[in-house]
């Protein structure tokens, strides 16, 4: 079935560039292309300085407005069959509108990854929260979130860890949820020319507060102990939105190099022999790290990093959590070529064994028709989707109307 008119309301404006989010979010939609479907992305979000022209790939784009009925007459005019919500924020302001003005759009949510989970793991690395079962259950983030899931139609979710975790310790139903990890296209292997990569790099969003705490461990505890055993070695350091205190961080004496935003990620990953990503706190998937199994460049990460990408298959590379395992790891993988080359055909497996579009794209397809077929009955079984789409809708909707009055005053 699928819908011919499918909306997106996005959080930002993608940036396939800048965040695995916005490559993400690219994916979703050419799916729904694949299928026929008409698709408009909108967003309340100003344009970043390296957004994708939607336009150029036959999309249209559409700006919106929080708290303003301009939206619910475009929406009726739209008259979307599907609806898709980027993170629980952007069903929180829309959410009650488009089951006002389009009630019989299929309303689908896509994480992105947990944002409840990447908070409690930032807070117990400060010391300030276990990230237990007692503390997810407590977080009000999380009553957030879960809120949001139940009240669309199907979630999307981006790990196999974060769905046990809904299934597991909020014991949300099965049928509310739907894996699904990046719909990578595997391409033909290509050849290696190893003496064509030098250097290791890092690469991350820097809007993302976990990138910047990676990039922090790496300066003051992993590359000084890679330095000391690889002296002429440089790390590339790029990201979008450095700020000065990222550029602080640049010394060429120490072969610590901070480029910035780079303009095509793939050429730089490619360039690099090794890619480092001590990530210490996170949720969802680590797009770097799969973008670098594409291209041919193995990584040393923290099990953090590594969450929902390998499954039961060998990691490209290594995975430690201690900075000292961390770093020798990393020059075990810099200098022994045969270590390299595992770590390369371990990625090429993960890639096709775990996130093959095709497989993935069906699992999706099958999922949405299953649904439509019998939205109501499908609505009716989620009662407490109703109940919290009855109670916070109405509490969404006057504050909302309130915040639109007071602002034509």
């Amino acid at each position: 079935m699928i819908g011919s008119k499918v909306l997106f309301i996005g959080y930002v404006w993608p940036e396939p560039n800048s965040s695995a989010a916005g490559s993400r979010m690219l994916q979703l939609i050419d799916f729904f292309k694949s299928t026929g479907s008409k698709v408009t992305f909108s967003s309340p979000a100003k344009k970043g300085a390296h957004v994708f022209d939607l336009e150029t790939i036959g999309v249209h784009q559409q700006e919106i407005e929080l708290n303003n009925g301009s939206f619910d007459t475009f929406l009726e005019k739209l008259e979307p069959t599907i609806v898709v919500f980027d993170r629980y924020m952007m069903e929180e302001q829309f959410g009650w509108r488009v089951a006002e003005h389009a009630p019989n759009a299929l309303r689908i949510l896509d994480t992105e990854d947990l944002h409840f989970l990447r908070y409690e793991r930032e807070l117990a690395l400060k010391g300030k929260s276990k990230a237990d079962k007692n503390a997810l259950l407590n977080s009000e983030r999380a009553k957030r979130e879960l809120a949001a899931i139940y009240r669309c139609d199907l979630t999307l979710i981006i790990s196999e860890v974060e769905m046990d975790i809904l299934k597991e310790v909020f014991q949300v139903d099965e049928k509310l949820l739907l894996y699904l990890p990046f719909l990578i296209k595997i391409s033909e292997k290509k050849e290696i020319f190893l003496e064509d990569k030098q250097d290791f790099i890092f690469i991350g969003n820097f809007i993302h507060a976990p990138n910047w705490d990676a990039v922090l461990a790496l300066k003051e505890t992993v590359w000084p102990l890679i330095k000391k055993e690889l002296p002429k070695a440089k790390l590339h350091v790029y990201g979008a939105y450095a700020t000065e205190k990222v550029y602080n961080l640049n010394n060429s004496a120490e072969g610590f190099l901070v480029h910035g935003w780079a303009e095509d990620a793939v050429e730089v990953i490619s360039k690099a022999k090794v890619m480092l990503a001590p990530l210490r706190f996170g949720a969802g998937l680590k797009g770097k790290l799969v973008e670098a199994m594409q291209c041919n460049t193995p990584s040393v990460t923290t099990t953090i990093g590594a969450e929902g990408i390998n499954g039961s298959y060998n990691w490209n590379g290594f995975i430690y959590d201690n900075p000292l395992d961390f770093a020798y790891a990393a020059v075990s993988l810099y200098t022994e070529e045969s270590k390299w080359e595992q770590a390369v055909k371990n990625g090429h497996k993960i890639l096709n064994m775990r996130f093959d579009v095709s497989v993935h794209r069906l699992n999706l397809k099958t999922a949405i028709d299953s649904i439509q077929e019998e939205l109501e009955q499908h609505r009716t079984t989620n009662f407490i989707g109703s109940m919290l789409l009855q109670q916070t809708t109405q509490a969404s909707k006057y504050m909302s109307k309130w915040i639109e009055a007071k602002n034509k005053k």
